[in-house]
């Protein structure tokens, strides 16, 4: 088993492990809040340290167009630009010039596009991708690829399989050659195909013959079903190593991160816990719930009782509503704090239990409850 990846513990597929990077050790299965512009919307690095986070996530694309890889490099990396001492992520940018960048135009050597914040021209093929990387600095980088939507033409989705494999190595070859995998930087590839499952396979197997410290499965949550976002896992993870980490890019809603876990997935990160409570939304063990409903204007109980996090333990429900109505900026602190807790303690009970051998059962449990009062408050809330 590779030096920078242990697990520790398995119940069927899911697994208990541990990965070392060159900022500490994340423990795993892992949620990562997404700290896009080099920050974790609403929130200091110290409340994120409270909440738990091990790992946050920035992104390329964003970070490479302000402040800039270089100005980043001179004050230090993004550690101590953002003032944030653990493990950090940077994805490859890919899936934001796909989404995000407006008059793309992609040939084999990588892809041109204007960016979207005052339309220059910005050229992202693997080297580009890599040396922005490796002068932010993240101790977990990844591959470009390309992120065919969703639905896409079976060539379609051939031709990003055969992209994202060319390019895949091209990003290794430089990550190599500028030396990071010495400073302890880990590059992981990362598995495109669609709903395809062969394309999935082929993708996998190729990627795996490069030898990446660990893999991503990407090109999930992008319109499709949840039935086959999970049917997208489970038709790459068997083709991926036991002994290295796997990261599912962009999910999920607490129950898809717990079925994710029982295919065998060890990382993931997500928008929706910080995005929501900028929305008024908090997630509770009954599901989700908004604070712009009127039940909740003079609910005197914490968002979930008993949670052991700062919102939890000092503010109401009717509070956190009076908040969210009147706009206030507390309000997206307090439920950022709130969300992003909950989502990083349910990894944590997820741990204890592949450790004491009862994830399966938990999960299940967990998931049934969740998704029963989700339908309530959804029937609630359609009626007033």
């Amino acid at each position: 088993m590779p030096a920078h990846f242990e697990v520790l513990a398995t119940e069927s597929a899911a697994r208990r492990a541990r990965l070392h990077t060159a900022h500490g050790i994340v423990q795993t299965p892992a949620f990562m809040p997404v700290g896009t512009q080099a920050t974790v919307k609403a929130v200091t690095p110290a409340q994120l340290h409270d909440a738990g986070a091990q790992i946050i996530l920035g992104n390329t694309y964003h970070l490479n167009l302000r402040p800039g890889p270089v100005l980043v490099r001179e004050l230090g990396g993004l550690h101590p630009f953002m003032g944030w001492d653990g493990p950090i992520l940077t994805d490859s940018g890919g899936f934001q010039v796909f989404s995000l960048a407006k008059l793309r135009k992609m040939t084999d050597d990588g892809v041109s596009f204007r960016s979207h914040l005052d339309g220059a021209e910005v050229f992202l093929g693997p080297r580009e991708c890599m040396e922005i990387q490796s002068a932010l600095g993240s101790d977990i980088a990844m591959v470009l690829d390309e992120c065919p939507p969703w639905p896409a033409e079976p060539a379609d989705v051939r031709q990003a399989v055969e992209r994202t494999i060319r390019w895949a190595q091209a990003c290794r070859d430089t990550w190599r050659e500028l030396g990071q995998p010495e400073k302890g930087r880990h590059l992981f590839g990362i598995v495109q195909g669609s709903n395809i499952a062969e394309l999935r396979r082929e993708c996998a197997e190729k990627l795996v013959a490069l030898d990446f410290p660990g893999y991503a499965i990407g090109g999930v949550s992008v319109g499709e079903p949840e039935h086959e976002m999970l049917a997208a896992v489970a038709a790459s993870v068997p083709y991926l190593p036991a002994d290295r980490p796997r990261y599912v890019m962009g999910v999920g809603t607490p129950p898809q991160l717990l079925r994710m876990i029982a295919l065998g997935a060890d990382m993931f990160d997500c928008v929706m816990p910080t995005r929501l409570a900028r929305h008024g939304c908090a997630f509770t063990p009954d599901g989700l719930i908004n604070l712009k409903n009127a039940q909740f204007a003079r609910d005197p109980g914490p968002l979930v009782t008993g949670q052991a996090n700062y919102t939890c333990q000092n503010f109401s429900r009717a509070y956190l509503r009076h908040l969210v109505m009147c706009n206030e900026i507390l309000a997206c602190t307090l439920l950022t704090i709130h969300n992003l807790q909950f989502y990083l303690d349910l990894m944590t009970q997820a741990r204890t239990h592949l450790e004491a051998g009862t994830f399966s059962k938990w999960s299940t449990a967990w998931c049934v409850r969740y998704e029963a009062g989700a339908k309530e408050a959804e029937a609630l809330s359609e009626g007033e």
